[in-house]
């Protein structure tokens, strides 16, 4: 039987200490929009990644994608939202395949009015702390991470204009 590869003390801290981030920053970021916009943190994200778009509309299957989230889950978001107003889905027109999400106006709206709110949880939990230098460290450890995790790079790195 092979001895599992325990992690060294160093990278026990660091693991913790990552672990911790996950978990406290999400909690936190969908506090605030929760609070302040009635929305999730994956709402949002959503939200952001069709409002990037030519026409604010893409694919189910794409926006699964640039989201990094499975089908399923878009698909329970893209219902909720449907909901409220903020997106609509149709068919593909290209194949009449697939359905296509799109961003209505009230859904642009509801964004441009949660981003600043938004963009500044964001900037107190996380960038406020830290120096330009340490900005460009934690990019370069993300696109380290990221390219490790996804060699052939389908997950979304880019951040939401709006963010």
């Amino acid at each position: 039987m092979t001895e599992p590869r325990w992690l060294t003390g160093e990278q026990q801290c660091a693991w913790r200490k990552f672990a911790a981030l996950m978990t406290v920053i999400p909690a936190a970021l969908d506090a605030q929009l929760q609070r302040d916009s009635g929305l999730t943190h994956f709402g949002y994200w959503v939200l952001a990644m069709l409002s990037e778009e030519p026409g604010r509309a893409l694919r189910m299957s794409d926006l699964a994608a640039r989201s990094n989230a499975s089908p399923s889950r878009v698909s329970h978001v893209v219902a909720r939202l449907e909901q409220q107003g903020w997106v609509r889905r149709h068919r593909a027109c290209s194949d009449g395949r697939g359905n296509v999400a799109e961003l209505t106006e009230a859904g642009y709206d509801k964004l441009v009015a949660a981003a600043p709110g938004h963009v500044e949880k964001v900037r107190s939990l996380l960038f406020d702390g830290l120096s330009a230098d340490q900005v460009r460290q934690l990019d370069e450890l993300c696109t380290a991470v990221l390219a490790h995790l996804d060699p052939d790079g389908t997950l979304t790195t880019a951040p939401p204009a709006t963010t």
